[in-house]
């Protein structure tokens, strides 16, 4: 599949093979610096962000196995969310 050139609504042009809208550069500039949000790949992330889980309040309110059935999160964030849960002295909600 051949990569098309693609111009996001903030100007950045960008090469992608698939029909995602995603900005590259839009996207690094909104990812946090800073926080357990920062530590994870940008689809997890926005997967999390779509929810409305932007603190780790939040994110213990919902099961390990919900936060998996998000479209974006993967197996691999699970263990930085679970360190970042427990810095905090929480976890995940169990079923």
């Amino acid at each position: 599949m051949s990569k098309k050139l693609k111009v996001c609504k903030n100007g950045h042009e960008f090469y992608k093979s698939s029909d995602c809208p995603t900005c590259p550069k839009c996207e690094e500039l909104k990812k946090p610096k800073d926080g357990f949000l920062a530590s994870l790949v940008a689809p997890a992330r926005r997967a999390l962000e779509n929810e409305g889980v932007i603190t780790l309040e939040k994110l213990a309110n919902f099961s390990e196995k919900e936060i998996l059935k998000l479209h974006g999160m993967g197996k691999s964030s699970i263990p930085k969310l679970k360190d970042a849960l427990k810095e905090k002295g929480l976890m995940f909600k169990n079923k």
